[in-house]
Order: structure tokens, then sequence, then C-alpha cells
């Protein structure tokens, strides 16, 4: 007997995928958004919220179950991770002092991720915060080519590399669940 979950999904129409066209909430009707600064920002929201599918439904254990040793990937500890790299674009493109680390030294993100409830509330709201003061700090710079803070990062350097660590950790997430609870799909 082997103590992997049975692969399973919830769609039915496509059964590869993560959910049926009509449940899924990055589908859209219509052609896709015009121009280069509105198609970055939505494959930015759609694999922000892949990331959020991919953790729903799960207890505070099975968010902050470890992917295999030695590693200390956990769902939780993405959720953390990129609540911290939003922090750290916004510090970037800032021209003030640096804001603080979210976790502490590298990889508190990934360690610090304990199954315990208020952790998981905490990870989910501080990845929301962040997402929402980088999204309010580049509102104001609709022109891609502007170049920002100290290190003079373009605006779109800075969203393509967002959307890049978001699509790596969606795939991560990816295995995470499945190990977590066989869940399959896009």
């Amino acid at each position: 007997m082997s103590d992997r979950p049975a692969r399973w999904t919830r769609a039915t129409v496509y059964p590869d995928m993560w959910a049926d066209p009509d449940d899924d909430p990055r589908n859209s009707d219509g052609v896709s958004p015009d121009g280069e600064l509105a198609t970055l920002q939505d494959f930015l929201t759609n694999y922000r919220l892949t990331l959020r599918m991919k953790c729903e439904g799960l207890n505070p254990e099975q968010m902050a179950r470890r992917s295999v040793p030695p590693s200390t990937m956990s769902l939780l500890g993405l959720l953390r991770h990129l609540a911290e790299a939003e922090r750290d674009w916004l510090n970037w493109i800032s021209d003030g002092d640096p804001l603080p680390k979210l976790y502490g030294e590298r990889d508190a993100d990934f360690d610090g991720a304990v199954a315990d409830r208020s952790e998981v509330d905490a990870a989910f709201a501080a990845l929301a915060r962040e997402q929402a003061a980088t999204d309010s700090a580049l509102a104001g710079h609709p022109d891609l080519g502007e170049r920002l803070g100290e290190d003079g990062f373009s605006v779109r350097e800075l969203m393509v590399h967002r959307i890049e660590e978001y699509a790596r950790h969606c795939g991560h997430a990816d295995l995470l669940r499945e190990c977590v609870d066989g869940r399959v799909g896009q």
C-alpha cells in the first residue's frame, strides 16, 4: 500500500484541468487585454489567482507540509516567500528607506512556515497587503520604459520579473498540492 494520495481533479470538462472553464476565476469571455501593460497585469493577476487556487481547501498542516528533504518548501512557505518578494520589489522602486524584511533572514519565510491557522491567515493577509502596496506604487507609472528606484529598474523589467517569479512558484505549487492530496491540474 502506498502513502501517496490518489490523483484527482474537480474538473469534468477537461480532466487534466484544475477546474471546469465555467468555475475558473481566471477565465474571461472575450478578447485578451489591449496593450503591453494590460497584458502583463493580466498574466500577473492570473498567476496570483492560480497560487491561491492551489491552496484552496487545505488545512494548516497540509499548507505547511514540506516537499522532499532537504527542501523546506511548502505551500505556506510559498505564500510567505512571495509576500517577502513583493516587499523587496517595492523596496527596489522606492526612493526612501527600505522596509524591513517580513520574516527575517534568508529562508525564514520557508523555515517559519508552521502548521497553525493563525500563521496561514497571517500569510494570506501579508501577501494581499504586499501585493496591494507594490501594485499601488506601480499604478502611478504606466510607462513601461520608466526607470525607478536607486538601481533604475524599468517598470517593464519589474513586471516581467514578478510574472516569472509567480509562474515558477505556481509550478512548485502544482507539485506540492499533488503531494498533499493528489489534486492535479493547470
